[in-house]
């Protein structure tokens, strides 16, 4: 008897899939909240212009009142330029629905309570992330202003330096794949996993094996995951099956309809530590894509990096620190530090893991990435799957490039998100007439967020070149100097330009009117998508 096939079903589960998570997009979304605010928003605006109240003046002067007050307070708040261009406009366009969003947004208590836990935490673990100085003074005689980033990445928001450490860059999600198996593989003590996407089939499952065999052996396994997931590629109770198994899980944020938000603060970090020896970081999360698997936007261009040595035990306190924001149970941090070399090897260069919280009022991703343009004396090399920039940033590049540093970016071929790419190609003009060049990779999408400088300098992590991740999302990257991975990381650039299409000033002067109009329009609400 001749088997059947499952394909059929396969499709209209997928289809299935796919019309679930546009409706879940929606309703878990604030879009729902924007929506029904803009109802009222017209609602109202039809019962004042119809006279039916002998109140209407008042209702309209106390309107008008409000929307001043607003723009007056957004206009004297601390924060970026860009975010509060976009409140007032929305605010002045919509002054019912501004307003109560705007209310909306910054009355989340959760964000408070949060706030002040990770205070707490970073607190506890600063034992833990002291500064070797012999370190920072090894540095100061090789490049000072490398020495002033070090300086601000622990004083303020507590990273330190490493020496001692060694690293291995992956220009494919599929090799990291290969070797984070065999590394999960080798655990004995704990594996603490943090990913803002994971979703069922060959990768997750292969993994999934590891982990649940690893606890049955008495290791103990941590595993975090983004709250959106819930929404779209997992079940809700996720956390409950895999605690089944024997694994510790938790959802970052839960996701409840209307009361949150799937765009602002996520867990956007992808962490990976292994007995305190070996962490890993960068853009590969937890889905047949990002190892090739599955075709979803041409071939999917993403990389990660592997390190061992000292600098292992930041990325360990920064799983903590995040684990522990739900949790009232003191944790044995002793248990879980990377044993430290004597001395300092100088062949390996230095390294600074770093976390970027939209709580800790420094924007730390945005730093490293100006500290690289400002201080380039050859050249800058950035691959990202989005550009959607605020004006500093534009400066940033434009000014390298208009100072003789050569700034190239790779950006995708085929994009994921159309209206992020159509929003990015309204920066193009500019920065071509600026001289940064600006090339698209042919055969597909680039998920790689890796800048690149003068043969000596790079930093890996899950920072893209937009408003979500610079801003307000929680991400992680390694700022490296003087470290031999730099050589293949830079070789992994050159090689993925010969692959990609360099973008002409014609080009971008050529696209259609429907491009440039849909592009300037989303660059009104830039800082809001």
């Amino acid at each position: 008897m001749e088997k059947r096939s499952n394909q059929p079903d396969s499709k209209v589960k997928e289809v299935g899939k796919k019309a679930r998570s546009k409706m879940f997009g929606v309703i878990y979304s604030r879009t729902a909240i924007v929506i029904l605010l803009l109802l009222l928003e017209i609602g109202f605006f039809l019962y004042l212009i119809s006279g039916a109240s002998k109140h209407t003046n008042y209702l309209y002067g106390l309107s008008v009142i409000m929307t001043v007050i607003t723009i007056i307070y957004i206009i004297n708040e601390e924060g970026n330029p860009s975010f509060k261009l976009t409140w007032i406009i929305f605010v002045a366009a919509f002054p019912l629905a501004g307003v109560a969003f705007y209310l909306y947004t910054k009355l989340e208590l959760t964000k408070k309570i949060l706030k002040n836990r990770l205070n707490d935490l970073k607190m506890e673990t600063e034992p833990y992330m002291r500064q070797n100085d012999n370190v920072v003074r090894a540095m100061r005689s090789s490049r000072l202003a490398n020495v002033n980033l070090s300086y601000f990445l622990y004083k303020q928001v507590g990273f330190p330096t490493y020496g001692n450490t060694k690293a291995e860059y992956f220009p494919l999600g599929e090799e990291k794949f290969a070797v984070l198996l065999e590394e999960l593989k080798k655990a004995e003590k704990f594996i603490f996993m943090e990913y803002f996407i994971v979703e069922e089939g060959i990768m997750w499952d292969s993994i999934l094996e590891i982990l649940k065999e690893k606890a049955e052996q008495g290791v103990e396994v941590r595993f975090m995951y983004d709250g959106m997931c819930s929404v779209k590629l997992l079940p809700y109770d996720y956390p409950k099956t895999l605690r089944k198994m024997g694994i510790k899980c938790k959802q970052f944020e839960k996701i409840t309809p209307i009361l949150s938000t799937s765009q602002n603060n996520r867990d956007h970090r992808k962490i990976c530590v292994i007995d305190g020896k070996v962490a890993f970081t960068g853009g590969v999360n937890l889905a047949d894509e990002y190892i090739n698997k599955k075709e979803r936007f041409g071939h999917w261009k993403d990389v990660a990096i592997m390190i061992q040595g000292d600098a292992v035990q930041s990325f360990t306190m920064m799983f903590l620190q995040m684990w522990n924001v739900t949790e009232r149970v003191p944790e044995n941090y002793e248990k879980y530090l990377t044993p430290k070399a004597k001395g300092f090897r100088r062949e390996e260069g230095y390294m600074i893991p770093y976390g970027d919280s939209p709580y800790d009022d420094e924007n730390v991703g945005a730093e490293v990435y100006f500290h690289i343009l400002n201080h380039a004396k050859k050249y800058v090399h950035i691959m990202t799957p989005y550009l959607i920039l605020d004006n500093d940033m534009i400066e940033a590049l434009k000014r390298a490039a208009k100072s003789g540093i050569e700034v190239q970016i790779i950006m995708p071929g085929i994009p994921d998100k159309k209206y992020a790419f159509y929003l990015a190609k309204t920066y193009y003009e500019e920065l071509i007439m600026s001289g940064v060049q600006i090339f698209e990779y042919t055969p597909g999408f680039v998920h790689a967020k890796v800048f690149t400088s003068d043969d000596d300098t790079a930093t890996v992590g899950t920072v893209n070149l937009d408003y979500r991740s610079l801003f307000l999302h929680f991400e992680c990257g390694v700022f490296i100097y003087h470290n031999s991975v730099v050589y293949d990381i830079e070789r992994d650039f050159q090689r993925t330009k010969e692959r990609s299409h360099k973008v002409t000033l014609m080009e971008v002067r050529n696209r259609t009117l429907f491009i440039k109009i849909y592009g300037q329009i989303l660059k009104l609400i830039a800082p809001l998508m």
